[in-house]
């Protein structure tokens, strides 16, 4: 069964930094596409950063790039986003998603999707 655990979200204040986890079970993560999105209130669902695995190419978004990390560890069959200096305006609950050819950071195309977890940035 194709399954994606995420963790690592919760309370930080302004300024601190989180690392989310995202475990796959089911099959290999590491010849898939990955990403990271995320769905603030009243907004809709964005891409925060995407990497392509067969040319390696990364996307951030404009508001996280330079904050913002996407890596894997293929030994874990685990995904993460490192996110340093955060705002408030970082608030939100954030998904992980991969798939074998996505259309790149389009999220309607990613089959894999992980249950979300929020997070709160706020003093």
């Amino acid at each position: 069964q194709v399954q994606l655990v995420e963790s690592g979200g919760g309370l930080v204040q302004p300024g601190g930094s989180l690392r989310l986890s995202c475990a796959a079970s089911g099959f290999t993560l590491y010849s898939y596409d990955i990403a990271w999105f995320r769905s603030a209130p009243g907004k809709e669902r964005e891409p925060v950063s995407c990497l392509n695995i067969s040319d390696n190419r990364t996307y951030y978004d404009s508001s996280v790039k330079g904050r913002f990390t996407i890596s894997r560890d293929n030994a874990k069959n685990t995904m993460y986003l490192l996110m340093d200096s955060l705002k408030p305006e970082d608030t939100a609950v954030y998904y992980c998603a991969t798939g074998a050819h996505p259309l790149f950071c389009m999220f309607p195309s990613y089959p894999y999707w992980g249950q979300g977890t929020p997070v709160t940035v706020s003093s």
